[in-house]
C-alpha cells in the first residue's frame, strides 16, 4: 500500500498536471470545484490530504475520476492494481473504510470502490454532476440506501442501481459489519455543462 505521504504528493502532481491541461487557474478551478482557491493551493503545493469530499469536488471539475487524482502511477495500456497499491481514501475510529480499488476516465468515468461500515455507522455521499449512476452488491451484512427521502435496504447478495446527482447516504443499521463493493459512472461531457 503507497504510505500516506506518496499519495499526497501524487494527488498534488495530478491535480497540478491536470487544471494545467484543461488551461484553468486556480481561479478558475475553485469557481468550477466549490473548493476554495487557498485549500487548492495547499493541496498543490503537497500540504494537505484532501478529503473524500474535497477530491470528488476536484476530480468532477476536471472531469476525471478521483482514481486519477490518487494515482501514483502513469496509466498504461493494461493496468493491475495490486492490493498493495489500492489506496484508502475513508476511515473511521470504528473501522468503516472506503478503498478506491481502480478507476478510468476515458471513455466514461468509472470508479470501482470496496466500502465496510461498522454496526452504526453511515456514509453521506455529496450529489454527483448530472447523469452519474452508481451501482453497488452487498458482499456482508445489510446496506441502508437513502436516496431523495426514501430508504431501501439492500441485503447480501443483493444489487442496487441508482442516480447519484442527489444527496446519498450509505447507511450500517445492522448487527454485523457492512460490506459492499460499488461501481460510479459519470458521462464524460459533465467537462463542458
Amino acid at each position: 500500500m503507497a504510505d500516506p505521504e506518496t499519495v499526497t504528493a501524487a494527488i498534488a502532481n495530478n491535480v497540478r498536471a491536470q487544471r494545467a491541461h484543461r488551461g484553468l487557474t486556480l481561479d478558475a478551478l475553485a469557481a468550477r470545484s466549490g473548493v476554495s482557491r487557498g485549500m487548492l493551493v495547499q493541496i498543490e503545493q503537497c500540504r494537505t490530504n484532501p478529503s473524500v469530499s474535497t477530491l470528488t469536488r476536484i476530480a468532477d471539475a476536471l472531469g476525471v475520476t478521483v482514481a486519477r487524482l490518487v494515482e501514483v502511477s502513469d496509466t498504461p495500456v493494461v493496468r493491475v492494481v495490486h492490493a498493495s497499491d489500492v489506496v484508502t481514501l475513508w476511515r473511521s475510529e470504528k473501522g468503516g473504510s472506503a478503498r478506491l480499488l481502480v478507476g478510468s476516465d476515458t471513455p466514461a468515468i468509472l470508479e470501482l470502490w470496496d466500502w465496510t461500515l461498522a454496526p452504526g455507522e453511515h456514509h453521506d455521499g455529496d450529489a454527483h454532476p448530472a447523469g452519474t449512476r452508481e451501482m453497488l452488491t452487498v458482499l456482508e451484512g445489510e446496506l441502508t440506501l437513502s436516496v431523495y427521502g426514501r430508504s431501501h435496504v439492500v441485503g447480501r447478495d443483493e444489487a442496487v442501481l441508482f442516480s447519484a446527482d442527489r444527496p446519498h447516504r450509505y447507511a450500517n443499521e445492522g448487527a454485523v459489519t457492512l460490506r459492499y463493493i460499488m461501481v460510479v459512472t459519470e458521462p464524460r461531457d459533465t467537462l463542458d455543462q
